[in-house]
């Protein structure tokens, strides 16, 4: 593996497995971990500041979407191209490059004077992150060997779920705050600090390294993979607001051909040997693909949830963005609490546990549900809880 690093080297030892040859490696994790902080506690952060970013911007129901949708959309669209990107140049240097990028953007949303400005940031968040959090995995994996690995990995999810269990509760804090006025605006200018501050830390550091193999980008299949992804968010998250013209219909009608084009592409290159985005041999591991066909159940049934919730606690309900983020954090709270209990019953009933969580948090869904139609916009806060 070829690698190079300004304050720190990359040895292979017996193993074969690439570690950093400085006893303070360790100092690489909470750089690192602080760019993951940041995105995931970006991702959730945001949901307790829509009602407040709705009133203030005088955006309309789409554009409210748009904040969550459009960077979920980019992360997604450019993350396993970001992974790659850091294979060919560098995973420091793109994690860097990932850091700046969601830096900036966080600070033109705090700065955004119209929806349509907040969108487009939000949308470059989204690419800074898809820069970011690969690589963050890969650097982990190739600084740490033996039982740091698992050690580090342990550590990474902790962060993980701390971000998620705090990022409402400090989004309320913070608007409920209000600092110079700023109100929601906040919660994307309280990343700069935290951005900067990594940006500084993570040449010196974050060691640097590279793949033995340097593969394409597969600048085709990103390109129809992104054109298939907007084809299907676009007229859903604009379509009911415009009375659904023809445009809709036709979009979502070339979205499966786009798509479906996406599929013979990636098929063509891995046959020819090259690098697809998604290699199709992967899919043909049935656990594997039923395991995302469960991820993408769970989120794209999550990320609704969490938006339409974060609106009817506080327009609804009337309930300020602390206590709307006290609601959220209970559940955060108890997904990190199962979170840490899960390796050890995954051991104890296997796949079952897949099945009972499901069933579990369709139960709590269909309770909430229940709840929300029996009291409404009044009662006591305890019966949703």
């Amino acid at each position: 593996m070829t690698t190079q690093s300004n304050s720190s080297t990359l040895a292979l030892p017996a193993g074969g497995r690439p570690v950093a040859a400085d006893a303070g490696r360790w100092a690489a994790l909470p750089v690192l971990l602080a760019g993951t902080f940041m995105v995931v506690l970006d991702f959730f952060i945001v949901n307790v500041a829509l009602p407040s970013m709705q009133s203030d911007l005088h955006a309309d129901t789409g554009a409210i979407e748009w904040v969550v949708a459009g960077f979920a959309l980019t992360s997604a669209v450019f993350l396993i191209t970001a992974a790659r990107l850091g294979d060919r140049i560098g995973r420091r240097r793109t994690f860097s490059l990932g850091l700046g990028v969601f830096t900036l953007a966080s600070a033109a949303c705090g700065v955004a004077g119209s929806p349509t400005i907040l969108v487009g940031a939000r949308l470059a968040q989204g690419v800074g992150a898809a820069l970011l959090m690969p690589n963050v995995l890969s650097i982990v994996n190739v600084t740490y060997a033996g039982a740091d690995l698992p050690r580090a990995l342990g550590i990474y999810g902790l962060v993980m779920g701390l971000a998620a269990a705090c990022g409402q509760l400090i989004g309320g804090g913070l608007i409920q705050a209000d600092v110079a006025g700023l109100g929601w605006r906040t919660c994307f200018l309280i990343n700069i600090p935290v951005g900067v501050c990594a940006l500084v830390l993570a040449p010196r550091f974050v060691p640097e390294s590279r793949a033995d193999r340097r593969t394409r980008l597969d600048g085709r299949g990103t390109l129809l993979l992104t054109a298939g992804l907007i084809a299907v968010v676009l007229p859903l998250v604009e379509g009911r607001q415009h009375g659904w013209p023809a445009w809709t219909w036709i979009s979502l009608g070339v979205a499966p051909a786009l798509l479906l084009g996406f599929a013979s592409h990636q098929r063509r290159l891995a046959s020819r040997g090259g690098a697809p985005l998604l290699a199709p041999a992967m899919f043909r591991n049935r656990t594997f693909t039923a395991g995302l066909l469960t991820q993408l159940a769970f989120w794209c049934g999550q990320a609704s949830f969490f938006l339409v919730l974060a609106l009817y606690l506080q327009q609804g309900r009337g309930l300020s963005a602390l206590d709307a983020g006290l609601v959220f954090t209970i559940m955060a709270v108890a997904y990190v609490t199962a979170s840490a209990q899960a390796p050890a019953l995954v051991l104890h009933f296997g796949r079952r546990l897949l099945a009972v969580g499901a069933l579990v948090l369709a139960a709590g869904h269909g309770l909430l549900l229940a709840a929300v139609a029996i009291v409404g916009v009044g009662g006591s806060i305890l019966e949703l809880v």
